[in-house]
């Protein structure tokens, strides 16, 4: 998790099982969001963000070919902290963090 992301989103993962890291728990709190991407990279975990600028960055590493290990995405104003759960839960439960690979997964699905 990006460190703006909404505490009930992640506290309502973790209640359903899904396991999750924040960035204030890895002790990035305040990090550039290259290093916070860069950081999820090296985890081998997918990051979500609601943030236009981590966008921007992975946006970045696609155009000049940095592999990254993927960002879900959803705009503040366009998902409900419900919607989000819901959608997050889905994709830990559907898939494996490497098929999210290098792309962009924008919520709501």
């Amino acid at each position: 998790m990006d460190e703006n992301v909404n505490r009930a989103i992640t506290v309502g993962l973790r209640q359903r099982g899904v396991d999750v890291v924040t960035a204030q728990e890895d002790w990035r709190a305040g990090a550039p969001d290259d290093e916070i991407l860069s950081r999820s990279t090296e985890l081998g975990r997918a990051l979500f963000s609601q943030d236009d600028d981590l966008l921007r960055v992975a946006k970045q590493c696609q155009v000049e070919g940095i592999p990254f290990s993927g960002v879900i995405y959803a705009h503040q104003l366009r998902i409900t902290i419900g919607e989000s759960i819901r959608d997050l839960e889905l994709v830990a439960e559907a898939g494996q963090p490497q098929e999210l690979a290098d792309s962009v997964l924008h919520l709501p699905l």
